[in-house]
């Protein structure tokens, strides 16, 4: 019995033991800054990763539209395939989140896509009357256009988390430094707002 006494001790010793919450990070700790930066690095892939989506949707639907438009009566078909080899041109001229650095690349593949759409909704028919039924062209025309018009939001969705990340770089450069490693030599990320 007192065997059985002291095993039940034991094992409620151990279990207390075992459901101890972990001690509290010191938010001015060289590892909490770690976690910290971690986060908004993240925060900052995520936005950038759901801009780069939306433009690769946008050029899937470019592809399409420019398909679908062959199948009309009367297409330039020579026209077409030049719209088509820039418009698979487009990924290879896209800036990155380090070459945005220069501005001139991102104004370049701006307006070689303004230019490739501009060209390509010249192609798109007009409807013949207001309640024409919503044909595969017009369909796409309309994803195309609304995809264009966010983009501005997805560039300063992606300028505030890059802001709040190269914020707390320059907060945190001591704790950084500390932490060694790739944390030593992170630098700011370049922005789509130009800045002074």
């Amino acid at each position: 019995m007192i065997r059985f006494v002291a095993l039940l001790l034991a094992l409620g010793l151990l279990v207390a033991g075992c459901n101890r919450t972990p001690a509290p990070i010191d938010p001015a700790s060289a590892q909490a800054v770690k976690v910290q930066l971690n986060i908004l690095r993240d925060t900052v892939a995520a936005r950038w990763s759901e801009m780069q989506q939306s433009d690769d949707d946008k050029q899937r639907n470019t592809k399409q539209l420019l398909r679908e438009l062959s199948g009309l009566p009367g297409t330039d078909r020579a026209a077409l395939a030049r719209l088509q080899y820039a418009n698979d041109r487009l990924p290879t001229r896209r800036y990155t989140q380090q070459s945005m650095a220069n501005s001139e690349l991102i104004d370049a593949y701006d307006m070689a896509q303004d230019s490739l759409l501009r060209a390509v909704y010249g192609l798109v028919p007009v409807p013949s009357s207001p309640t024409v039924e919503a044909t595969p062209v017009l369909m796409l025309t309309g994803q195309i256009q609304e995809a264009d018009a966010e983009l501005v939001g997805f560039r300063t969705r992606y300028d505030q988390a890059a802001i709040r990340f190269n914020n707390y770089l320059q907060l945190h450069q001591k704790e950084l430094q500390q932490l060694g490693g790739k944390y030593a030599d992170l630098q700011p990320l370049p922005l789509f707002t130009l800045q002074n």
